[in-house]
C-alpha cells in the first residue's frame, strides 16, 4: 500500500465517523485500521526522511571535495559562512526539506 492509498484510507474512515452512525464494535474496527495506517504512513515518513538525508549527505560529501584540493580559505571565512555552514548540516536545513508531521 502506498502512503497516499494509507491516507485517503484514513480520510475516508474519518468521514464516515463524521456522518455515519457506528456501532461499538464497527467503531473499534475502525480505530485498529486507523491505527495500523498511521503506522504505515510514519514507517514510510521515516523511510523517506532517511533516504533524503542519505542523498544530501552524499552530495555535501561532493562539494567538501573541491574544497579539500584548492588553497586553504577556511581562516577567511566570516562568522555568516560559518552559521550557513552549519545550518546546513541539520535536518530540514537549507536545501532540505522539513519531515512533513503526521496528526
Amino acid at each position: 500500500m502506498t502512503y497516499n492509498e494509507a491516507i485517503q484510507e484514513l480520510e475516508t474512515i474519518l468521514r464516515s465517523l463524521e456522518t455515519d452512525q457506528v456501532d461499538v464494535d464497527d467503531l473499534t474496527t475502525r480505530a485498529e485500521r486507523s491505527a495500523e495506517l498511521v503506522r504505515l504512513c510514519r514507517h514510510k515518513l521515516r523511510h523517506a526522511e532517511a533516504s533524503l538525508d542519505r542523498v544530501f549527505d552524499s552530495l555535501d560529501e561532493d562539494e567538501d571535495e573541491p574544497a579539500e584540493a584548492e588553497t586553504d580559505d577556511a581562516d577567511e571565512l566570516d562568522d555568516d559562512d560559518e552559521e550557513a555552514d552549519e545550518d546546513d548540516h541539520r535536518p530540514g536545513g537549507p536545501g532540505r526539506p522539513a519531515a512533513p508531521r503526521l496528526f
